[in-house]
Formats: structure tokens, sequence, C-alpha cells
């Protein structure tokens, strides 16, 4: 009678078992072979499949230099699963590829005066990236750094002979400035260790090879800058300031070599064009007149022009600028849109660059210029990138809106929104940063939802947001981080009283700090939600400062706040999103990255687990071959599919 009722008890427990192990694997599948893990999402419909196709086969072919001659550009594309670099011989010509690596290509830097191209490449989004030159005859490459620590920058001197670059070779998490001649690996060293443990990098080499300018990055409001003698290794502060707190960014010498142009905002609200005389230290601030940020920069070879573009409240627009005079002019035939990636080439004769609008994506051209530094001739699109065969015809406009918050800021944001017939559903997508800035770039996503989902999408530009100012800037800091999560609470007052707009089906999206920013709204807003998507976002400042990666960890505390300080740690652990699950009643996607060294997988990890035991829906999507963000198109075609999914059941 025993024997047969423990031998029952043995079978219903491993009835119970089987049982489980069935359901736990039935919620839980792989794809990409065993890259990507899916928890809880439901087998993706062949229909959204194919009719995806179109928007995730865009292309886009950013410029990202000249050759030594000038009359070939270099771009990077994608024709396999990631972006890789390719070589254009003339204007529409076709993209010859040159590198053929598995991971995207990063930061490139042509070595003056020849052929040899320095780039930066990681293993599966870590971050930890290595330096490399490349033969782009031939397609050789060597890596130069070390393997291991976290490389950047690489500047190579104005003969070509060595290159200096931003590593951590020395503990792992600081971030020195090293030199190593680039014909000798084993001749690399450290000519500037990081005091403090913030970011210090190479910004320009004096002509004569005997200088360096160094930035040294604090945070998005505290930057300085110094001038390094390389023999002596001693450094001088030559902008900004111990006692005071304001963004410098160092830019080059002038032609002199005795001044040196940089950004600054001590002396207005915006980042602004000056010069500084280093015999004197006479500042003059260049840009006056102009009432937005500065954003890019670029000097020719003989230091005769300088051009710059500004960010004109999301629009973007180019100047040239004559270095002797200081006088400036805006370039006039440039398409509305955003202006990135500029670069002078070695003659001096011309100006490459990267235009994208609404409508097209990233695309590379080149400006022609004359002798005189303020005029200009030909304006030629040397690539047309595929976009699927959309018709861009029928794409959404953004149009620049804002809305009162809670305290009467305005708060500005881009919608995309057809004709109204009847209440669109809504998306409000959250930007990451957090000083990030929403623009009205091209995004094949927005597109598909408008067309596919027949929502209205908005971008907000809440407080703390780069483009308005450094008073905006800074209206998130610290104890003020919900003021944020108020302006999204502000922004679906507005849409309850816009009669084009459902009110009744609004979801949020956002990623990185913008995946906070969604999980925050899904705390104080879920009564007014219907979904929610969170990717690589924070769940827990506390413990997203603990494991974040050495290197950044102190950047972080700048902008959130220190998790050290008792006062604050508490204020942290009582905002978070993963300690007040109870109150999240919408519907959850979470998306992560395992590599990710800025917001670590276990921000996902914890809120997922905590959404589950509270018996909350969530679907969970973790890519293993990834870091913060998607990069290989395989992970990101399934993400962008399962985001359509999600919508259509929820929203």
């Amino acid at each position: 009678m025993e024997c047969s009722s423990m031998r029952k008890h043995f079978l219903l427990m491993f009835c119970m078992f089987v049982f489980s192990a069935t359901a736990s694997s039935a919620n839980e599948r792989t794809e990409n072979n065993g890259n990507l893990i899916l928890k809880n999402i439901p087998i993706i419909p062949e229909s959204i499949k194919s009719d995806l196709t179109q928007y995730q086969n865009v292309r886009s072919a950013p410029f990202r230099g000249f050759n030594n001659e000038g009359n070939e550009i270099f771009i990077t594309t994608r024709f396999g699963n990631v972006s890789q670099l390719h070589k254009v011989r003339k204007k529409g010509g076709a993209r010859e590829q040159i590198t053929f690596f598995e991971e995207p290509i990063g930061s490139i830097s042509r070595k003056p005066g020849g052929h040899l191209i320095a780039f930066t490449m990681d293993a599966g989004g870590s971050e930890n990236n290595q330096i490399f030159v490349l033969d782009p005859k031939n397609g050789s490459s060597q890596m130069l750094s070390d393997g291991q620590s976290r490389n950047g920058g690489p500047l190579w001197e104005k003969n070509g002979s060595r290159i200096a670059y931003q590593s951590t070779r020395r503990n792992g998490q600081s971030n020195d400035v090293w030199m190593m001649d680039s014909k000798n690996i084993d001749s690399a060293e450290m000519i500037l260790e990081s005091p403090d443990g913030t970011w210090w990098g190479p910004s320009d080499w004096s002509k004569d090879g005997k200088k360096i300018l160094i930035q040294n990055y604090i945070s998005i409001t505290n930057a300085k800058a110094y001038l390094l003698d390389i023999e002596s290794k001693k450094k001088e502060m030559i902008l900004g300031s111990d006692s005071t707190e304001s963004y410098n960014a160092i830019l080059s010498f002038d032609r002199s070599q005795k001044g040196v142009f940089f950004l600054t905002n001590e002396f207005g609200e915006f980042n602004q064009l000056a010069h500084k005389d280093l015999a004197t230290n006479k500042i003059s601030i260049l840009t006056k007149d102009i009432p937005w940020d500065i954003g890019g920069f670029a000097i020719s070879t003989d230091y005769k022009r300088v051009a710059f573009t500004v960010n004109e409240g999301g629009m973007g627009s180019l100047y040239l600028m004559d270095t002797e005079s200081k006088k400036y002019r805006k370039v006039k035939s440039i398409p509305i849109g955003l202006i990135g990636g500029i670069e002078f080439s070695e003659d001096g004769t011309k100006l490459g660059l990267t235009i994208n609008s609404y409508q097209t994506p990233s695309d590379s051209y080149v400006l022609n210029l004359k002798n005189n530094p303020l005029l200009y001739g030909s304006l030629n699109r040397w690539t047309v990138s595929e976009i699927g065969g959309l018709d861009v015809s029928e794409f959404v406009e953004p149009k620049l809106i804002s809305y009162e918050s809670f305290d009467g800021k305005m708060i500005p944001a881009f919608i995309y929104a057809k004709e109204c017939t009847e209440p669109q559903p809504v998306i409000v997508s959250i930007h990451g940063g957090p000083e990030s800035q929403s623009r009205p770039s091209f995004s094949q996503r927005i597109q598909l939802w408008s067309k596919r989902l027949g929502a209205a999408v908005i971008t907000p530009n809440v407080r703390g947001s780069e483009g308005y100012g450094k008073s905006y800037l800074g209206l998130d800091n610290g104890f003020l981080r919900e003021d944020s999560v108020k302006d999204i609470g502000a922004l679906l007052d507005w849409i309850e009283n816009e009669p084009c707009l459902d009110s009744e089906r609004v979801a949020v999206i956002g990623g990185s700090y913008g995946g906070y920013m969604v999980l925050a709204s899904a705390t104080h807003y879920s009564d007014r939600l219907k979904a929610a998507v969170d990717i690589v976002g924070i769940s827990n400042f506390v413990t997203f400062l603990e494991n974040t990666e050495d290197y950044r960890r102190d950047l972080r505390r700048v902008e959130y706040g220190d998790e050290r300080d008792p006062e604050m740690r508490a204020f942290l652990e009582s905002i978070s999103p993963n300690n007040n699950i109870e109150k999240i009643n919408v519907p959850i996607l979470v998306v992560q990255g395992e590599n990710d060294p800025r917001v670590p997988v276990t921000e996902s990890e914890q809120v997922v687990k905590s959404l589950e035991e509270k018996e909350k829906t969530v679907w969970y999507m973790n890519a293993l071959n990834e870091g913060h963000g998607f990069r290989k198109k395989e992970n990101r075609d399934i993400y962008e599919q399962t985001v359509i999914l999600f919508f259509k059941k929820y929203l």
C-alpha cells in the first residue's frame, strides 16, 4: 500500500515536471541560429513578414570620407547583414564593397597624404572597439590595438606617421590617451593618464607633431580642453575651468597654430562657434547672431576655410566661413533635411556631406567649392539609396508642434499624421540620451506605422533634450527626473483635446533612456495607454549605475544622480519602474541585447521577471549577438515584425 502510494506520488510529480517544462518551452523559442531568444511572443504570421518586406529593405549610404586624390568617396552601406565600407568612384557610380566583416564598421580616419584607413570595430555590440588599419586597394587589414581594451577616436598625425587614440588599456575603465607609430604596434605608449576616470580623447595634432589638443568630456554640460606637449607629457588647460561648469568642445588648431577653434555654451544658451588666441587668451565668439546650436565642424587642410552645421529647431543648415576674416555665409543649395558627416577633400576643392530628410535616407553629397572661402558651386548627389520600392510621395510629412506641460513650459514635438477622416491611434516615440533630440529624419519605421497601422506618430522632445539651450537641457537632472515623465502626461492631455487623435488608443515606445521613459509612463499612466515597448531600457537607476560599464559610470552619475548618496539612492529607488510593478497595467514588449555595455541585460531581465511574477502581460526578446540596439538586419527584421504584431494585438 505504501509502495503504491509512493509510486503514484512520483508519477504525479513527474507529470507535473513534464507539463511545466513543456509549458515553459512553449513560451520560449529561438531564431537566427539560436542568437535571438523570444519569450511569450507568438509566431509571426507570414502575412506580416511579407507585408514588411519593402520597409525592411531600405538602405542608406552616409558619406565617410574622400580618397587621397579627392575624386572618389567612401561610404558605409549594407548589402548583407551589417553595414560595411564601400568606395564610389563617381557621381551615381556603383558601390564597391571593400570590407567584408561580420560586424559593422565604426569610425574611420584616412591617413593624410595616403590611402590607408584607420577604422574601429567591435564584436557583438559590446562596444569593446578595436582599431584596425585597412588598405582599401587590396582589402587587407591589421589590428593595431591590444584586442582586449576599449579603444576609439584614432587620429592620424599630419604627416601620417603616428596615430593618437583613446583607450582603457591601463586598467579597463579609465579613458586614457595613447599614441603609436602606425608601422609598429609595439610602440604604443600612454601619453596622458586620465586622473579621474572621465573621458579623455585626442582632437587635433599640431602641424609640427609636437602638440595634441585633448578633449576632456565630463557631461553634456561640462567639457574642458587641454594642450598636451607630447615630449614632456605635460598638459595645460586651455578651455573650461575647475571652478565653474560649461561645455567646451575643442575642434582644431587655426592656421597660425597659435589659436584654436571650439564650441562653447559658456557665453549663451546655445553652443556657439568660438576662437581662442592661445598667446593672449582672447576669446572671440564667431556666431553671435545664430540663435541655435552649432553642430558639425570641418576645417580645410590649408586652414583657410571652415564648414559648420546648425541645428535650427531640428532642421539642419550648412555654413562656410573664411578663417581669416571670420565672416561666414549660409549655403543656399542644401535641400531641407538633416546634415552630417562633413569633411573637406585634401586639396580643399570639395566638401563631402550626408543629407537626410523624411523622404530620403542618408545619402552622400559633394559640394564643389571656389577659391574664395565663402563661395561655392554645384551640389552633387553621389548616391541614391534603395528604399524598397516605397512611394515616398505617400510618406507622412512631420509637422512641428508644441504643447504646454504641468509647469507652463512649452514642449516641442514633431507629429506625423495623415489627413483626418476619423480619430487615429497614436504611437508616442521617446528618444534616448537622455540628452538626445528627436529630429524629422527619414524613418521607414514611422512611415510603416502610419501606413499599416493607420497611426499618428508623435516624437516629443521632453525637457532634458538638446537643441533648445542649456537651461532646457538641465531641467531633468537629479531630483527633477520625473518632471520629464510629467511631460509625457501633458502630451496625453494634449492628445485628448485633438479631435483627429484617438486618446483611447495610445502606445509608447522608446530605447535606452527612452526605454526608462516608457516604463515610467506605464507606471504613471497605465490607465491612459494600450501598449508599451521598452527597448534596452533602464528599469532601476540604482542597479543600472551599479552594473553599467566602469568607463561610463561617472558620466551617467552626473546626469542621473550619484547612487552612493543615501538621499539620492532613496529617490532613485522610489522612482524605479521595477519597484512599482503593481502600478503597471499595460502590455509590455521588452527588447534587449545580451552584450549591452550601457544598459546591462540585467535591467531587462529583472523587469521581465517582476512583470511575470505579478502576472502582467509581457513579451521578451533578447539577442545574444547584439549590444545597445540591433545592428544586424536579421535581428532587426524580427524585431520590427514583432512590434507590428504587438501593436496590432494591443493598440
